[in-house]
């Protein structure tokens, strides 16, 4: 028999500006003393102010999708779950999230905003640049992505750069390779919190595939892509956060691991595997040692991802 579970005690213990943060909800915009408001994270509906939470009423409403209730009707929608279930995940989790929210109102909001978008591209980028071939890049793949070498000033100047959208297309934001050697090797932008998005989602979203793979580079991303498999995202890393976990989770029900072949890419995929498979079915590609799926011709990838497809 199951145990008792004390539901309203549960929805007043635990706040809900907490589980907001637990799950990196983002675009929400503060608009009152206990009021937030942005895109609605369960549908990802157009509308940017269509999601409100109260959080000194402990209660949420989407004008869009017409969810809404308390902070368990929230997790039970994120998850996927019953609101029985959801009451066991928000017992289990415990003190862990339930935070001194007076003590941290002043850093919540800046914690659970998304990155914003860019509001400009940059202009004059050499899609042909040899470096792309060299590393088995065709024209098509670099001007579809608008990966290329960029001369001009600024943060990325003389680097190759990469273009990085969110989960709904906008360009948020560019990382710059450098190809002299010079440190880091990767650029990002100061404060860019990459660990919000997944680099290829707005594509392989719409690509309609069975399956979602997860790599862990851009150009691993792009090389899969590239051998016809346009369902594929890059963790731009190989640890998975919070905000990756549920923007996957929430988009697809089968997802292939084919992380690097070293150390860190084999501990990586057992732990995310375990988290993912909590959601959906996963299923890990083991490459040989040290490899990395950007080394592997469209013909490998191809082989190696359709006999794990017909696993």
């Amino acid at each position: 028999m199951a145990g008792w579970i004390e539901f309203a005690a549960i929805k007043h213990r635990v706040p809900l500006q907490a589980v907001l943060e637990y799950y990196r909800i983002g675009e929400l915009r503060r608009s009152g003393k206990d009021r937030l408001r942005g895109r609605c994270p369960l549908h990802d509906g157009e509308g940017r102010e269509t999601f409100h939470a109260d959080t000194g009423a402990q209660i949420f409403h989407c004008f869009s999708c017409g969810a809404g209730g308390s902070v368990l009707d929230l997790v039970a929608a994120i998850e996927r779950c019953s609101l029985r279930q959801a009451a066991e995940k928000l017992s289990g989790w415990g003190s862990a999230l339930v935070l001194d929210v007076g003590s941290r109102q002043a850093t919540v909001t800046k914690k659970i905003e998304s990155v914003p978008p860019l509001g400009f591209r940059l202009r004059e980028v050499d899609l042909r640049h040899p470096y792309l071939s060299a590393r088995g890049i065709g024209e098509a793949t670099a001007a579809e992505f608008g990966v290329g070498f960029y001369m001009g000033p600024g943060l990325m100047g003389h680097r190759l750069v990469i273009p990085i959208h969110d989960e709904t297309g906008q360009l948020v934001g560019y990382c710059g390779r450098s190809l002299d050697r010079s440190e880091p090797r990767y650029k990002f932008p100061a404060g860019f919190a990459k660990s919000q998005l997944l680099f290829n989602l707005h594509r392989a979203t719409t690509a309609r595939q069975p399956r979602v793979i997860v790599v862990e580079g851009f150009f691993d991303c792009l090389k899969v892509h590239q051998a016809g498999f346009r369902s594929v995202v890059a963790l731009m890393g190989s640890a998975l956060s919070e905000r990756q976990r549920w923007l996957l989770a929430q988009r697809f029900g089968n997802i292939t691991l084919m992380l690097d072949g070293d150390q860190a890419g084999r501990q990586a995929s057992i732990a995310i595997s375990a988290r993912l498979a909590q959601h959906c079915r996963v299923s890990v590609v083991r490459l040989s040692d040290n490899a990395q799926p950007d080394q592997l011709s469209s013909q490998s990838l191809q082989g190696i991802l359709a006999q794990e497809g017909g696993k």
